[in-house]
């Protein structure tokens, strides 16, 4: 039997109610709708399934397939998102920035986000800004976060956690998941772990070296903290310009039997398992109709039309 599978991933998760108050919403999923997204694909026959299924069915055929993935992984992925999975018996995949858990990746976006969040000023290098509403906080989040983007980010982050006092340790670890969390989810046989770099780096951007250790000491990591073949791998940003032959060779070198991107499409019988695409869901992926489009395959199709690849 031919097999056809979708893999699609996503970054963090948040029910209804909350996803409508964040600042940053769209790098959340509605898990409100997830929830039902789950009974539809039971529903409609698709198997949910992990990578190594996947990539198992891309070689030998089988039903139709679904895979979720997470990446980078947050505090919000143990205590919320594994726990939904749990609830419909299926798995997921964690691909873990080994940084997150090490506690030596600043986590810039989520502490800005949350104080916005939680505060109706903040102070900034020019002086105070009014965030009274949602309209002012996301609108703030974006603009501030524009300013920071790059490798200036985490001075930018310490300079305004100084600035508004906020415990930069205590906020990376409301937010970030922990080796402990991840040692639990780890004895879940619905939980699959696979890699994500150690400092969510843009592979393309760095020397085979660099690009190596990226992928390669995130392995070790998560053999050495965890006790897991850790055989899957996933590129941060991963569309055509952040990642290519050479990386997917690198991937390869570093022990991984599978690397995922984020180039959108289908995954086919025959598919090279070192370039597997995923389809990015997030905030606007709310509706059965949106997440037809990414099954069958129209988003992708979309995307290669448009040179969005």
């Amino acid at each position: 039997m031919s097999s056809r599978g979708c893999l699609m991933t996503f970054h963090r998760g948040a029910p209804a109610h909350r996803w409508e108050q964040l600042p940053n919403r769209n790098f959340y999923l509605d898990t409100t709708f997830l929830d039902q997204f789950l009974v539809y694909l039971k529903k409609q026959d698709w198997d949910v399934v992990t990578i190594e299924e996947a990539t198992r069915r891309s070689r030998s055929g089988g039903k139709r397939f679904v895979n979720f993935s997470i990446d980078d992984c947050y505090r919000d992925t143990y205590e919320d998102i594994v726990p939904l999975f749990r609830r419909h018996n299926v798995p997921v995949t964690l691909f873990v920035t080994t940084g997150i858990p090490d506690g030596t990746l600043p986590l810039w976006a989520a502490g800005l986000e949350d104080t916005l969040l939680n505060r109706d000023h903040v102070m900034l290098e020019e002086g105070a800004i009014a965030v009274p509403d949602f309209v002012a906080k996301q609108a703030a989040f974006f603009r501030i976060a524009d300013s920071w983007d790059g490798p200036q980010a985490a001075k930018c982050y310490a300079t305004f956690c100084q600035l508004n006092d906020i415990d930069m340790d205590a906020m990376h670890w409301k937010h970030a998941i922990s080796w402990e969390m991840l040692a639990e989810l780890r004895d879940d046989p619905l939980v699959e772990i696979g890699g994500h770099t150690v400092t969510h780096a843009r592979i393309s951007s760095l020397s085979p070296a660099d690009a190596l250790f990226e992928l390669q000491h995130c392995r070790d990591r998560l053999i050495e903290q965890l006790g897991i073949p850790a055989r899957h791998f996933a590129f941060p940003y991963g569309r055509s310009g952040d990642c290519g032959a050479r990386d997917f060779a690198i991937a390869r070198d570093a022990g991984y039997a599978s690397a995922s991107t984020t180039r959108k499409g289908l995954v086919m019988q025959g598919q090279d398992p070192y370039s597997l695409p995923r389809c990015t869901i997030n905030g606007s992926d709310r509706s059965v109709a949106t997440m037809e489009l990414h099954l069958s395959g129209m988003t992708g199709f979309a995307a290669r039309m448009t040179g969005r690849v």
